[in-house]
C-alpha cells in the first residue's frame, strides 16, 4: 500500500511568484511549489539544528566562572 502524500495550499504575492519562477529556470526544480518546499525544509533544518547546540544559561554560565575563579583559572 503507498502512502498517499497530503498536500495543501499556501499564498504568496505574485511578483515573489515570478521571482522565484525566474530563478528556477534552467535548475532542477519543475515547479516553484518544489522550490519553496525545499527551502523550508531547509530553513527549519537549520533552525532545529541551532536548537540542539548547547547554549548556557546566564546561570550557567555564572556557575562555570565561578568554578573556574576557585580553581584559579579567572581573577
Amino acid at each position: 500500500m503507498t502512502e498517499e502524500k497530503k498536500y495543501t495550499t499556501v499564498s504568496i504575492p505574485k511578483p515573489l511568484y515570478d521571482k522565484i519562477k525566474a530563478r528556477i529556470e534552467g535548475t532542477g526544480f519543475t515547479s516553484v511549489s518544489d522550490y519553496v518546499t525545499y527551502v523550508l525544509r531547509e530553513v527549519l533544518a537549520s533552525l532545529e539544528e541551532e536548537e540542539k547546540e548547547e547554549v548556557f544559561s546566564k546561570e550557567e554560565e555564572e556557575k562555570v566562572k565561578e568554578r573556574l575563579r576557585a580553581l584559579g583559572y579567572l581573577d
